[in-house]
């Protein structure tokens, strides 16, 4: 447990997407539902334990977005091929 004085209250990482995923999550700052409504009651430190999966669950849905892009542009036929008919 921390026992610094926290000076400055953690800021909600809402963004204002406003949006869920079909797993649940906010679109916009990738919290779960719970996380969302119960922010304002959370102590710094559960807060900062929601950041780092917030931030988690952003990289993961990048990555999965990266590789999509990938695989669709792999079956693309390049511009360079051209269609033969």
């Amino acid at each position: 447990m921390n026992n610094q004085l926290e000076i400055f209250e953690i800021p909600s990482p809402c963004i204002g997407v406003c949006q869920v995923n079909n797993k649940g999550f906010c679109k916009g700052c990738f919290r779960s539902r719970e996380e969302r409504l119960y922010w304002l009651q959370f102590s710094v430190d559960q807060k900062r334990e929601v950041i780092r999966l917030c931030q988690s669950r952003r990289a993961r849905v990048m990555r999965a977005r990266q590789e999509a892009l990938a695989r669709q542009q792999a079956q693309e036929p390049s511009a360079d091929q051209g269609e033969l008919f």
